[in-house]
């Protein structure tokens, strides 16, 4: 139970601080803090609970997270469906209190015709700059692909660890500086539910691909880092003694 709520805890704060971010703080009239300022504040939550709660669950604060790993053979099968769910759950708490306090403004509604509503994700008429299904398809997969595969080299017991959350962080802000245009970005199945939820129309409509891409790109790239990346004990050791 520590470890599910330590994942509900982790991805309610992922998704209060940078949907948060997106919906307060990004449009702000001359202040703003745009594209940039929303990447680094996804950035900066996965950071934060890397540290805060990895060492209870993990900190996977992501359901593609939870599925790469075990597919790259470095999560039981047993918890992926308790993760994902707590996952879910804390994603939708916390976007239920986003709603909840914006809707505190006078005037607040959310327009489900707007791309980005929300900070909801979508393709087409609902992609920030008019991308289509397939280009949004693959953009999804292929970053979450890299982001599976770039938590698994970092969180390695062979790599040097102590900066891992460091790097993990850094990885999802590009992540977002790459995809805000294309698909306001995902690579979080939970954190797209969430918002898609309370938007309703087309962008609840469109989350099935927010599944589909970064679940299988996360598949994917579990299984590309433990068949042809991963290092065993014997092959580490050789290069540690070639190294010194």
């Amino acid at each position: 139970m520590k470890k599910l709520f330590a994942e509900f805890f982790g991805t309610y704060w992922l998704v209060f601080g940078g949907c948060g971010s997106a919906i307060f703080a990004a449009g702000f009239p001359e202040l703003g803090i745009g594209f940039a300022g929303v990447a680094l504040a996804f950035g900066l939550t996965v950071l934060a609970m890397a540290y805060a709660v990895g060492h209870i669950s993990g900190g996977h604060l992501n359901p593609a997270v939870s599925l790469g790993l075990w597919a790259g053979g470095k999560f039981p099968a047993k918890d992926l469906i308790p993760y994902i769910i707590a996952q879910c759950v804390g994603a939708i708490a916390a976007a239920g209190t986003l709603y909840t306090i914006a809707s505190g403004k006078a005037g607040f509604a959310i327009d489900s015709t707007k791309a980005g509503a929300f900070a909801s994700n979508g393709f087409g008429a609902f992609s920030p700059d008019g991308y289509s299904l397939q280009a949004a398809f693959i953009a999804e997969f292929v970053l979450t692909l890299f982001f599976i595969l770039i938590i698994m080299g970092a969180t390695d017991k062979f790599a040097n660890s102590n900066f891992c959350g460091i790097v993990i962080g850094l990885t999802l802000t590009v992540i977002h500086l790459i995809s805000i245009p294309i698909t306001n970005t995902s690579v979080n199945p939970a954190r797209s539910l969430s918002q898609a939820l309370f938007v309703g129309g087309g962008p609840l409509s469109q989350v099935w691909l927010f599944w589909a891409a970064p679940v299988s790109g996360a598949l994917l790239g579990g299984f590309i880092y433990k068949n042809l990346l991963q290092k065993h004990s014997e092959e580490a050791q050789i290069n540690k003694s070639t190294i010194t």
